[in-house]
């Protein structure tokens, strides 16, 4: 996309406001497709909550993706974006029990990460196929906060727990068909990685019926200039060739699953917001957007790092500013940034506001979610509208009777 067609986006359907290129996520697709070509069955389930939009599901239903869900939310927009309940997989963390049993119900496929619902589901429903998520104690990602594998995790079974798994399974007969695992984000190392994958074939021999093996995802993107990532075409080639071997000494050919999010959507998005006030301190020129961190929380939240470049003015003289939000708390999104000169009014573009940007907005300080557009074969088409304060306030009982203001006494002529 063209800064030109990003500035007519924000004139058209004003700021701040989403932006994803469908050419972008149908190329990430493509390629972590085809660096797993030698694998016979391959599954790739987007990731939800990376970005939930309904139209974005469509995209990823019609170029053949499966979904990862993780809530029963994200699994009734999944069948009502048009996918078929069996290519859906639950994959939820501390839910209760009639939670996954609705999810089930649903006819999805159920991956469970902790013993007690383990065991409570398979005593219920001995039939219904489950995957069980281990925790392999390996951490494949760069950010401890998005993290997930490490020994005191919340999330998975430990596989020093494996003993105690596989009484339940038998006490209850259930039925075992997949093998999960997630490390976390920004995978930077790939033999950590494939170190991990082996723990879960050797976890996967203890289970003769199973159908697949997931691998999770948390591929790195590069979110500045020269920043490194995930070499697919590598992970893809070394995976394979291990896959591929431990199917044949399984003696049976396994579907490969991944749950990419990021790594699909990330780099699709552009997020635009217009610049209300150039402030200059004693030491610091702020530039202030007409957003904050209600909009985009990953800067405060993670510490991470988007782009972020004037395309009112791209020819510009650079200067430094700090990029910082309209919420009456800390919300700066980069501090001494190189940027080119701004004016009050500029349109301000940070890149890679694809996945995690979204669907983590809220309403702070009453403030309306942004408007999300889709750019589609050369065309912007709106796919979300910009809330209004009747959505503020739609779901809000105002118990106005209750806090009647106090009658005012009039005053007594003397």
């Amino acid at each position: 996309m063209k800064n030109s067609d990003l500035l007519q986006i924000a004139k058209t359907y004003g700021d701040p406001v989403y932006v994803y290129d469908s050419e972008k996520i149908v190329s990430q697709f493509n390629r972590l497709t085809n660096a797993f070509k030698g694998v016979n069955n391959l599954k790739l389930n987007y990731a939800t909550k990376a970005l939930s939009n309904i139209s974005i599901l469509r995209l990823f239903n019609s170029l053949g993706s499966g979904l990862d869900t993780v809530s029963i939310q994200e699994v009734q927009l999944g069948l009502l974006a048009g996918f078929k309940p069996e290519d859906i997989i639950f994959t939820p963390n501390g839910v209760s029990l009639e939670e996954i049993e609705e999810a089930s119900a649903l006819g999805v496929q159920i991956n469970i990460d902790n013993l007690s619902i383990l065991e409570q589901f398979g005593s219920k429903h001995p039939s219904v196929p489950v995957c069980i998520r281990i925790n392999p104690h390996v951490m494949a990602g760069g950010n401890a906060n998005i993290s997930v594998g490490h020994i005191d995790s919340k999330f998975g079974i430990s596989i020093h727990q494996i003993p105690h798994l596989l009484r339940i399974v038998d006490v209850t007969k259930m039925n075992i068909n997949g093998i999960h695992m997630h490390t976390g984000s920004d995978i930077l190392d790939i033999d950590v990685f494939l170190y991990a994958s082996e723990i879960l074939f050797e976890t996967a021999k203890n289970f003769p019926n199973l159908d697949f093996i997931d691998f999770g995802s948390g591929f790195k993107v590069p979110y500045k200039e020269g920043d490194i990532e995930t070499n697919i075409e590598e992970l893809g080639e070394k995976l394979t060739s291990k896959f591929n071997a431990f199917c044949k000494e399984y003696g049976k050919d396994l579907t490969l699953a991944f749950e990419p999010g990021k790594f699909l959507v990330s780099e699709a998005g552009s997020f635009l917001a217009k610049v209300n006030v150039v402030k200059q301190t004693t030491s610091t020129v702020f530039a202030s957007i007409d957003s904050g961190f209600n909009h985009l929380i990953r800067p405060m939240l993670y510490g991470s790092t988007h782009q972020i470049s004037n395309i009112s003015n791209p020819e510009g003289r650079e200067r430094y500013y700090s990029v910082v939000g309209y919420i009456c708390e800390t919300d700066t999104f980069a501090s001494n940034k190189n940027i080119t000169e701004i004016s009050e009014g500029d349109i301000l573009c940070f890149k890679n506001a694809g996945a995690y940007c979204y669907t983590m907005a809220s309403n702070y300080n009453s403030r309306f979610r942004p408007a999300e557009v889709l750019w589609h074969k050369g065309k912007a088409i709106l796919i979300r509208e910009r809330e209004t304060f009747d959505d503020i306030i739609k779901n809000q009982v105002d118990v106005k009777d209750l806090f009647a203001a106090p009658k005012k006494e009039k005053a007594i002529a003397k």
